[in-house]
């Protein structure tokens, strides 16, 4: 079990397997803070980990639903909002699926998006909160193809993910579901611990450079015009 900063004053509970808040974490909080969240407002975070973002935007007063597909996730959200005495819906099941029908104000999501070499992780390994298939995007591309379904008109989407995952098609996907997409924040953060072990992979696909020590994170935001 380890305890994280969740970027808002408090902390988290993380057991194994299931995503500490990090740098794209805190990223995703500086874009929640800017975005305008009244009281009431529907926000669902998808893939929620430890629920650092939920928290977040429960401490806004916002409705908070949290979604994550792992059992660890759920129990690990549903006891930091019990901790932190704030009122957090969490269920467990596949991205949108547990939410089909709803439509909320805001959607955030960090989803796993680390490009990995060989066969998806199995769900008993502690990569499965971050290897997302070869070109990193198995959980990205379902998000964008998905994420207009939950959203009401003028609602928004965050999403974080690296560079490495491609910005291009993740802009061009939410484009084809109806949504006006951008990219809103960049951060550059030194190679954690999974990039720096495959690093000479990374090179053989042409991800990064020799030299090259860096991440860029990117946050898209996607509205749903009236």
């Amino acid at each position: 079990m380890t305890t994280r900063d969740d970027s808002e004053g408090g902390s988290v509970l993380a057991p194994w397997r299931v995503y500490a808040p990090q740098h794209d974490t805190d990223l995703m909080v500086r874009a929640l803070d800017r975005e305008y969240v009244p009281a009431g407002a529907a926000v669902l975070d998808v893939g929620t980990g430890a629920g650092a973002l939920a928290l977040a935007a429960a401490r806004r007063g916002a409705r908070v639903t949290a979604v994550d597909r792992t059992y660890r996730a759920v129990l690990a959200t549903r006891l930091n909002a019990r901790l932190a005495r704030l009122p957090v819906e969490v269920l467990r099941g596949d991205l949108f699926g547990p939410v089909v029908g709803r439509r909320f104000d805001l959607v955030v999501s960090n989803p796993p998006y680390v490009p990995a070499p060989g066969a998806l992780p199995s769900r008993r390994r502690a990569a499965v909160a971050w290897d997302a298939g070869v070109d990193g995007r198995l959980l990205l591309d379902r998000i964008c193809r998905r994420a207009h379904t939950s959203l009401r008109p003028g609602g928004v989407l965050l999403l974080v993910h690296s560079a490495l995952s491609g910005i291009a098609p993740t802009l061009a996907a939410l484009e084809r579901s109806g949504l006006q997409a951008r990219v809103s924040d960049r951060r550059l953060v030194p190679f954690g611990p999974v990039l720096r072990s495959r690093e000479a992979w990374l090179r053989e696909q042409g991800l990064v450079d020799a030299d090259e020590e860096k991440e860029e994170l990117v946050i898209i935001r996607a509205e749903r015009i009236h």
